[in-house]
């Protein structure tokens, strides 16, 4: 069994930044991607940032060059940088990491379970 847990959500002024963590514990042979995706109120989960095991990264075009996604491999937790933030972040935001456990034949995804975000002066 593999649980992820978030930390790090509050609420921030216009401009300010958080710095979201999600750390995987259990039984891990090894984590492939690691990501964060948001639900703004009334909207779908979408996307936010993921990061591959080769380093690779994806943002979505709404945060380019605000957000940061990073990870400690040695401490199984990934992070998210979110610097310039504005009302529309606004959102529940999950981690997701796809793990391959030793009973398990193939990678699995897991979520955590979410922490707000709110953008508010």
């Amino acid at each position: 069994q593999v649980q992820l847990v978030e930390s790090g959500g509050g609420l921030v002024q216009p401009g300010g930044s958080l710095r979201l963590s999600c750390a995987a514990s259990g039984s891990i042979f090894s984590i492939n991607s690691m990501g964060w995706y948001r639900r703004a109120p009334g909207k779908s989960r979408l996307l936010v940032a993921l990061l591959d095991s080769e380093g690779l990264t994806n943002y979505a075009g709404s945060v380019k060059g605000r957000f940061t996604i990073s990870r400690d491999n040695a401490k199984n937790t990934v992070y998210l940088q979110m610097n310039s933030l504005k009302p529309e972040d606004t959102a529940i935001y999950y981690c997701k990491m796809v793990v391959l456990t030793p009973i398990q034949p193939a990678p699995y995804e897991y979520w955590g379970q979410g922490t707000q975000v709110t953008v508010s002066s």
